[in-house]
């Protein structure tokens, strides 16, 4: 009968674990590579929940003339990125009643927020002729050629719950 293991049987349990050790560090280090990528406003609510990690909100925050962006977790830095706005961008507040009301800037070109439970900030966004509408809660960026085909929609929805 044996009784202890030999050097050899150790030495590939050893190897074993160091694959599976390597395989799984890879996997943790490929989303971090994700984030490299640039956003676009169709992909920006998922893109900003990757930063999400333990914090309660995210913000991404592009500067006076739209040149670079900068994206906060709970008001720190996480990161900053070019730009992937233009600087004429303009964000609505849909109204049932008053329709799609301009928000003022301010002194930040674009801001974007979403928070822990998967809700942005409910807006629509026009750049470069194109709106988009994150004012669905759990429903993906609806892209529009124009901000009165996205207030259309609205307004069709508006009637089916009606």
């Amino acid at each position: 009968m044996k009784k202890a293991f030999t050097l050899i049987e150790l030495m590939i349990v050893i190897v074993i674990i160091g694959v599976v050790y390597s395989l799984a560090i890879s996997k943790i280090k490929e989303p971090l590579k994700k984030t490299a990528h640039k956003p676009t406003l169709l992909t920006l609510k998922s893109y900003l929940l990757r930063f999400m990690q333990d914090g309660n909100k995210v913000s991404i925050v592009c500067g006076d003339r739209c040149s670079q962006c900068t994206i906060y977790r709970d008001n720190k830095v996480v990161s900053k990125i070019a730009s992937f706005v233009d600087e004429n961008v303009q964000s609505y507040r849909y109204d049932f009643f008053l329709g799609a009301v301009a928000l003022p800037k301010g002194r930040d070109c674009f801001t974007f927020s979403v928070y822990k439970n998967g809700v942005s900030d409910q807006i629509i966004v026009l750049d470069k002729g194109r709106a988009y509408d994150y004012t669905g809660y759990f429903t993906k960026t609806k892209a529009y050629n124009s901000l009165q085909d996205a207030i259309t929609a609205k307004k069709q929805l508006q009637e089916e719950v009606e």
